[in-house]
């Protein structure tokens, strides 16, 4: 063989298995199971996203980090991104939970449109950032849904409230 045979030979073989890899890793399904509110502070409302993600693959896969977009009645309300090590076990599915801050000030501009606070249409995208054995992977999620807000969280609530305790305090 002449050496731009074996050359040719060469760089074919590493193509087909370099693009063989490309089925051996398999993307993780992820599903956004649930949004719910979990929390309340000074600043704004704590929204979690519960992820269901199945890795397929023979081998685990680790979470580098993730960014995420939510719009809450196609208005856009907050984004972020966030470094982690979270490890998904080979062929099982993992829980993972997603949380997002919304300060009151953005909140406030949802609140103006007098929305529906039992059906509050939101979408999240978000990109998850995936390392495996032959290098990253990144895997787009886009969900769109409902959020309900708990009657203790709703702004009538906390005013009652307040309400009340000033009542006490004559």
């Amino acid at each position: 063989m002449t050496s731009r045979v074996r050359r040719f030979a060469t760089i074919l073989l590493i193509l087909v298995l370099l693009s063989g890899c490309a089925y051996i890793v398999q993307a993780p399904r992820i599903a956004i199971k649930e949004a719910s509110l979990s929390g309340l502070d000074s600043s704004g409302v704590d929204v979690e996203f519960h992820l269901g993600i199945t890795n397929p693959n023979r081998f685990d896969l680790a979470l580098l980090g993730y960014s995420y977009d939510l719009r809450v009645m196609t208005m856009p309300l907050s984004s972020g991104e966030t470094k982690g090590a979270v490890v998904f076990p080979a062929r099982t599915e993992s829980d993972m939970r997603l949380p997002v801050h919304l300060n009151f000030n953005e909140l406030l501009e949802i609140f103006k449109h007098q929305p529906n606070l039992d059906n509050l249409p939101y979408r999240m995208n978000a990109r998850l950032r995936l390392q495996h054995p032959l290098g990253e992977l990144v895997i787009p999620i886009e969900k769109a849904g409902t959020l309900n807000i708990p009657e203790r969280y709703r702004p009538g609530a906390t005013l009652d409230r307040l309400r009340d305790v000033l009542r006490n305090i004559r």
